[in-house]
């Protein structure tokens, strides 16, 4: 007796509905360009079908290294449709990192932008997986390699008709190096649909979504509404580079509705002299991750921007919580709680569950979370905590507690953590109250190696434009505001901080650059107080 049969329907699988069903709607707009769901999908099949021409199997591995642009998001899904599994490299990373990740990941294919071929041609001969044919590029030509609309003439628009399953893996996304060399995070098609199934409900990203992407499509984070926004058929409207008057312009005009951005961004869009000039009265959510968001900030952009503000701490990896609009005034300083079905709870270094208000470490679960980083089976073992169930919870490095209400709090990388005296300090309780001080625009603090203490707190600032940078005076009154454990050695003026691409300071770059401060030689070229 035959059955019906019910395929694992997949995110390119509803894109190619959007194809059919929406062929006239506006997918991607960038710049002056916009491509229809119809075109889209179109072009998305040429990529997979010329790649399983040239031999991608299901499984096989194919990098991107390239900013913002259609194409990106062409190449990608059409890697994926294909059956392949999506290799998103950074723009920021050193060649000699990148080339390892190509390597690492076992990429067949190797499509980049124009700009960043150079880049990667020295490093062509270690390549041995990528055949000739391999090296696609993006934009203007170069040497060597063959032009995107090159490699796609002739190929067929027809669906590929690759069956795809949930357990396939659908991307590798490397992590970004802040505490050490990066992990190939493995991710599945049920990982990501279940991501963007999520997301979308938490920020209606529904087929009305015109979701403004201000952040980079390798990055992970630009996938909280990017990815819903394409699940539901909505359209994306991509920036190549984010310009605060450019952003606010794109919003008025093309009546966007939600987006994602860093700490950093919200921050400049505030000191826009002429933003209240603008029409954002279309924005539905403003979604901030990837880097902690100070109170002080969050409170400026409740009062200023309309629409919904919502905060969300995560790790690639695939776990996360929420903090959602109507709890924003009474948690500002939370980063939320689980979403539904999700969990998150805190233990203690030898492993036992610890109750609310008591620090360790975040382990955390959800329907997203990995299988494994790719080749790495002690990385992962070490990573898996494993609650009373038997669940497998992600360890995260970092250290939270949760209140009374069960809503999480971050208070630092379990890495970051400084111990002065046997004590455990938190840099971000010295952080928050630096940033208080008026003439401070932003502050890190990090430990630095002690003879007496083992370690010290040092507070790396950067002043606000035009203020006068006391350094002896912040130093005084900020240790005036710490409990005595807490205080400060030393006031060291910076002009910036070392970031990811996401924005959050690579504290392991400043302690490295620190590390002999208190040495007979301290580093030249810095006001220390």
């Amino acid at each position: 007796m035959r059955r019906f049969d019910n395929p694992d329907v997949t995110i390119t699988d509803v894109m190619a509905s959007y194809g059919k069903w929406r062929a006239s709607k506006t997918a991607v707009v960038c710049g002056p360009e916009a491509i229809t769901w119809r075109e889209f999908n179109n072009r998305i099949n040429q990529v997979a079908n010329r790649l399983m021409a040239l031999g991608l199997s299901k499984g096989d591995k194919v990098s991107l290294l390239s900013g913002n642009c259609i194409e990106v998001l062409i190449v990608l899904f059409g890697i994926i449709k294909a059956g392949g599994v999506a290799v998103p490299l950074s723009v920021m990373v050193q060649g000699d990192s990148l080339a390892r990740m190509v390597i690492d990941s076992d990429s067949r294919f190797l499509f980049v932008h124009s700009s960043m071929a150079p880049v990667m041609d020295p490093f062509r001969d270690d390549f041995n997986r990528i055949a000739p044919d391999g090296y696609v590029v993006i934009g203007d030509g170069a040497s060597g390699w063959t032009p995107l609309e090159d490699f796609l003439e002739g190929a067929s628009r027809q669906e590929p008709g690759v069956r795809l399953a949930y357990e396939d893996p659908i991307n590798i996304m490397y992590t970004s190096g802040t505490t050490g060399v990066p992990k190939g995070i493995v991710h599945t098609h049920h990982n990501r649909l279940h991501f963007a199934m999520s997301f979308a409900t938490e920020f209606r990203c529904d087929s009305s979504a015109v979701n403004i992407v201000a952040t980079a499509l390798y990055a992970n984070g630009t996938w909280l509404t990017m990815l819903p926004t394409m699940l539901n058929g909505g359209t994306l409207v991509i920036m190549p580079k984010f310009d605060p008057q450019e952003f606010l312009g794109l919003v008025q005009k093309h009546r966007c509705t939600n987006t994602f951005m860093v700490p950093t961004q919200f921050t400049i869009l505030l000191e826009q002299e002429n933003f209240e000039e603008y029409d954002l009265s279309s924005m539905r959510v403003w979604l901030s991750a990837g880097s902690p968001f100070r109170p002080a900030v969050k409170r400026q952009v409740l009062e200023r921007f309309p629409g919904d503000l919502m905060e969300l701490w995560g790790l690639t990896e695939g776990v996360g919580t929420i903090l959602r609009p109507e709890e924003m005034a009474e948690k500002t300083e939370s980063v939320g709680i689980p979403r539904l079905g999700w969990e998150v709870g805190i233990i203690d270094e030898q492993g036992n569950e610890l109750p609310h208000g008591e620090i360790g470490e975040i382990v955390a679960y959800s329907s997203w979370l990995m299988p494994q980083y790719y080749k790495l089976p002690e990385k992962t073992e070490e990573a898996i905590w494993l609650d009373r169930h038997g669940r497998t919870y992600l360890r995260t490095g970092d250290m939270g507690k949760l209140d009374r209400d069960g809503f999480l709090y971050i208070l630092d990388r379990k890495k970051d953590m400084i111990i002065s005296g046997g004590i455990n300090i938190f840099a971000s309780d010295i952080e928050e109250v630096a940033c208080r001080l008026p003439e401070v625009a932003d502050v890190v603090v990090i430990g630095v190696p002690h003879p007496k203490w083992g370690e010290t707190p040092v507070a790396l600032v950067v002043p606000k434009t035009g203020a006068a940078a006391d350094l002896e005076a912040i130093k005084q009154r900020l240790n005036n505001n710490l409990a005595k454990y807490q205080r400060v050695s030393q006031v060291i003026l910076r002009e910036d901080f070392p970031r990811n691409v996401l924005g959050k300071v690579l504290k392991r770059e400043l302690r490295d650059e620190y590390r002999d401060l208190n040495s007979e030689v301290a580093p030249r070229d810095r006001t220390v107080v």
